[in-house]
């Protein structure tokens, strides 16, 4: 597989989306953007919407790039443009896990929060956490059929995501 230039990342929180992410952006040599880091602004507000869309596609439209994050309402303006599309989908439990693990373990390296908005956990993010795959599932299926070109990958495991590092960079040590 040739690598690809232009990669979405996104799914379920607590997945590991930023950390393979930044993985991915270091052996591919390809710049990467956590749409948090946009999408909120101080004691996370969210930022007004049309200026999000406007930094989004400022992002959307340079060569090469690796894109973190959910954002689902604007998941499309992403999709169509990738190369790839990795769709994280982790047991839940898992993932409820590794979010709370995050707050007292963060790797430094990953700096996908915007400036004062610190690591936390709440209700509504649990529970955007647990109906996710049934929720966006109507909305990946029809992105999937509306850009067959986009190659698509759901990953599902740690194992999986490995395989998949191994194969679009050809080391299988990171992950």
């Amino acid at each position: 597989m040739e690598p690809p230039k232009k990669v979405v990342i996104f799914g379920i929180p607590g997945s590991g989306k930023s950390t393979f992410a930044l993985q991915l952006s270091d052996a591919l040599k390809l710049p990467l953007y956590h749409l948090d880091r946009f999408f909120f602004v101080e004691n996370w507000k969210e930022r007004d919407r049309e200026e999000f869309l406007r930094i989004q596609q400022k992002i959307i439209d340079l060569d090469i790039w690796v894109i973190d994050g959910n954002s689902i309402q604007s998941l499309e303006m992403r999709y169509c443009k990738a190369d790839l599309v990795l769709y994280f989908r982790f047991n839940r439990l898992l993932c409820l896990y590794r979010i709370f693990k995050r707050i007292f373990f963060k790797d430094s390296r990953i700096s996908d929060r915007a400036d004062g908005c610190p690591e936390r956990v709440s209700f509504r993010l649990i529970r955007y956490l647990w109906g996710f795959p049934k929720e966006k599932k109507p909305l990946i299926e029809n992105l999937k059929a509306r850009y067959p070109q986009v190659v698509f990958h759901e990953i599902t495991s740690g194992c999986e995501a490995k395989k998949l590092f191994h194969s679009l960079t050809g080391d299988g040590s990171k992950v």
